[in-house]
């Protein structure tokens, strides 16, 4: 389908779907949601001129990843978002089979998108272009083409480039599977974002004292933080373990130290950023201010994404609350972004036995909950969470088999911040030292219900909507 042919059809798509997704019970009131069609990566998240510009996958035309463009949000707050022009369409030989995911760098007062173009043979092989695009003086992204094909030594699965400036040097890392099948992190340096020298592989499976460790690291993203350099990742192909690695695939990050003269990243271990049902993808900017802030997908790709009941609206997917990013004893905090407290109404409080607790709607909502013994809380009739003491579970009803499925979070819990948007439950445990975002469905408005014997103290505030324009 030509560029021409492929927005007539999205206008269509928008015009005959907009109506039906917004009639959706499930649809947010304050997160980013497509308008139509599937949502999935966040793309090149960055703030310039005082102006955030989030660009994300998104398939106008059906709830499947086909005909992956690049849409693009912009916010001065973070708080109201408003549409703009469509970035990318796979329209160019180079890019014909998707316009996959990447980043995006100031230059030369304009922005720059990096991206993977993604092309298909009739043979059922692939192969990857690392290109650019750079904005014009109508705010749209004219495309500059492949600044790297496929390197040697790797398969057609070489993808999602995070840029970013050190010293007087542009650098990238990609996320690569290997020709053994073997997930690694590529870093390579520019001098003007065209011309480009691999460096090496910096991370990986069989690589820095690791085994085994997938056959593909997706969404690559390095930064300095608190005097380390953070590496985030997603590896392909980790097996399940009793309480970790649960979902299909995995995000998480590496604490280290980039030597950039040898090309050497020396890390502790993999630490996962979320021990929810629906966390992927992540990506980072570091903000004017300098908060490093992060956007995910509460999406996990193959992980029953069809089943999702908002695919009979017409859409799927959102992406996850803005977090600011701390680094504290080795290990990564993330907490909701203060701008999201203006979303806050009227505050009620309560303590006493989790059982005495009156119910409390949960459609848009923010909890405190600080439990002095064990409770349960259900969240309608489609989600609870327990926590016994030694181990937080959260429990939901699988969309494919109808069993219960858990996930799992242990420690010393002192205290749960709980945000709520009608069909996604984010879980900040302890301020932020471990997250549990999910997705869930209830049949009608949710209501809190809390049981147990031990007593705790809460504090609730109704969210209010802050729609996309």
């Amino acid at each position: 389908m030509d560029a021409l042919s492929l927005m007539k059809h999205t206008a269509l798509a928008l015009m005959q779907g907009q109506t039906r997704a917004a009639a959706d019970p499930h649809r947010p009131l304050w997160h980013l949601a497509p308008s139509v069609g599937l949502l999935n990566d966040p793309n090149g998240f960055i703030q310039h001129n005082g102006v955030y510009h989030l660009f994300y996958q998104w398939n106008p035309l059906a709830c499947d990843h086909g005909r992956k463009c690049w849409g693009h949000w912009q916010s001065r707050d973070l708080l109201h978002w408003q549409h703009q022009p469509v970035a990318l369409l796979p329209d160019a030989c180079y890019d014909s089979h998707g316009c996959y995911s990447g980043s995006a760098v100031a230059t030369d007062g304009k922005i720059m998108l990096v991206y993977t173009g993604n092309v298909k043979f009739p043979d059922g092989s692939r192969t990857a272009y690392q290109c650019l695009a750079q904005e014009d003086e109508r705010g749209e992204y004219r495309k500059l083409g492949p600044v790297l094909p496929l390197p040697d030594g790797y398969s057609g699965h070489v993808r999602d480039p995070k840029v970013w400036r050190h010293e007087q040097s542009w650098y990238m890392v990609l996320g690569a599977r290997d020709l053994q099948d073997r997930g690694k992190v590529l870093l390579l340096r520019s001098a003007d974002l065209r011309q480009w020298t691999l460096l090496g592989e910096i991370a990986g499976a069989h690589l820095n004292g690791l085994g085994d460790f997938g056959y593909m690291w997706e969404c690559p993203d390095l930064f300095r933080l608190a005097g380390c350099e953070v590496l985030i990742c997603c590896p392909q192909g980790l097996a399940a373990q009793p309480e970790r690695y649960l979902n299909v695939y995995q995000a998480g990050y590496f604490v280290g130290e980039l030597d950039y003269p040898a090309a050497r990243f020396s890390h502790g271990d993999f630490h996962e950023l979320d021990a929810g049902f629906e966390f992927y993808a992540p990506q980072t900017t570091l903000a004017e201010d300098g908060r490093r802030l992060l956007v995910g997908w509460m999406g996990v790709p193959e992980q029953d994404e069809q089943l999702q009941p908002t695919t009979r609206y017409g859409w799927l997917h959102t992406m996850t609350c803005l977090r600011e990013l701390t680094l504290r004893d080795g290990r990564l905090y993330q907490q909701p972004v203060a701008e999201l407290q203006q979303l806050r109404g009227d505050l009620t409080r309560w303590q006493g036995a989790a059982d005495d607790a009156p119910p409390l709607a949960l459609g848009s909502a923010e909890l405190w909950l600080t439990p002095h013994g064990p409770f349960r809380a259900g969240f309608g009739d489609a989600m609870q969470l327990t926590w016994d003491g030694e181990r937080l579970t959260l429990t939901r009803t699988n969309l494919r088999s109808g069993a219960a499925e858990h996930r799992y979070w242990r420690g010393d819990l002192r205290e749960l911040q709980l945000l709520f948007d009608r069909s996604s439950v984010e879980i900040f445990i302890n301020r932020g030292a471990a997250v549990m975002s999910s997705r869930y469905f209830p049949a009608a408005p949710p209501d809190l219900r809390l049981h147990g014997a031990a007593p705790l103290a809460l504090q609730y505030w109704p969210l209010r909507p802050c729609m996309l324009e």
